[in-house]
């Protein structure tokens, strides 16, 4: 019998380039947040760098990039000059009250003075929570989640929207920027590792997010499972219902790798996890298999300090591309 290795890989910074898609999103989201405001037209656009904001991602503790936007709105609102509330039960009414009686000059003039406006605000103020702001992070698209309807209206373009949720979309008519991802390694690399070895991915994505790359580039056949978001709330439901108890089961919990750990254990002699963020070395080192983190920076634009990160998380082993996974995961072999 060959002896195999289950390779999980994370999906977004490992397999997909989304600097151009999901995080420009969270860029652009924060910045249609505020359309409306006195001075609107003066924020930069982009607000910030990705570098600036990959280091707060890689602060950890951020289940996703709808969390990431609703913090980063929460540090830029510490700037904005106006009402901080306002008590109409209509969150889109609410949200446009309290928007147009502001004025972002303060904050347009700070994001222009620093390279990393961002993570000076978060240094400053930590990841507390503005009242307004969270109320308008509540519920879900349609439902009173602002941010994150937002957000998704910009990722998935106005079209793709509509056919998701099954409402038009509100604040952004233009194309997806879902459209914008690229693979970001060769498909021989997949090819090869598949025919000694189980790959499966457990990503923060919701199923249909995650589906769509990879029947894009044509990468579903090389991976014997995906687990996704909707995996992880399909168990959190199962367990308020069973034992009337709330938890998270995003990242950097492990319940992604032992659930597929647990599909494949009788069939393999070890287990990696492939990342790029800290919360994924956390979920490596916290997995009952016992799955080994690695750490990938080939989306990183500050290698050294993401380097550092992941180790702090746990990481087992740091690599700069695909081809040294050949130096840390045995060959098939016969046993």
């Amino acid at each position: 019998m060959e002896s195999k290795s289950l390779i999980v890989f994370d999906m977004d910074g490992v397999i997909v380039d989304v600097s151009s898609s999901y995080r420009d999103t969270v860029r652009q989201t924060a910045r249609l947040f505020f359309k409306g405001a006195g001075s609107w037209k003066d924020l930069p656009d982009p607000l910030f760098s990705l570098t600036d904001l990959a280091r707060v991602k890689q602060s950890g503790g951020l289940n996703n990039d709808w969390d990431l936007t609703f913090l980063v709105i929460n540090l830029l609102f510490t700037l904005v000059k106006g009402p901080t509330d306002d008590q109409d039960p209509d969150p889109w009414t609410r949200h446009n009250k309290v928007i147009s009686s502001c004025d972002v000059t303060v904050l347009s003039q700070f994001l222009n003075s620093t390279k990393s406006p961002v993570t000076s605000l978060l240094k400053k103020n930590g990841k507390q929570k503005n009242e307004f702001i969270t109320s308008l992070f509540t519920g879900d698209v349609g439902s009173g989640n602002i941010i994150k309807q937002i957000f998704q209206e910009i990722y998935l373009g106005k079209e793709m929207f509509k056919a998701t949720y099954g409402i038009p979309a509100r604040m952004y008519h233009g194309k997806g920027f879902i459209n914008r991802e690229k693979l970001m390694l060769d498909r021989s690399i997949l090819e090869n590792l598949s025919k000694t070895n189980i790959l499966a991915i457990a990503t923060g994505r919701p199923k249909a997010e995650a589906d769509y790359p990879l029947d894009l580039f044509d990468l579903r056949k090389f991976f014997k499972i995906t687990y996704t978001l909707d995996d992880c709330i399909k168990e959190e439901q199962k367990i308020y219902k069973n034992e009337k108890r709330r938890v998270s089961l995003s990242k950097p919990n492990p319940y992604m790798l032992d659930a597929i750990a647990e599909i494949q254990k009788h069939n393999v002699s070890g287990f990696y996890y492939i990342g790029d963020m800290p919360d994924d070395m956390v979920a490596a080192s916290r997995s009952r298999a016992g799955f080994a983190g690695i750490g990938i920076l080939i989306s990183s634009s500050d290698k050294d300090k993401l380097k550092e990160d992941l180790l702090q998380a746990g990481a087992d082993y740091i690599i700069e591309d695909f081809e040294a996974l050949k130096n840390i995961i045995p060959q098939g072999k016969r046993i």
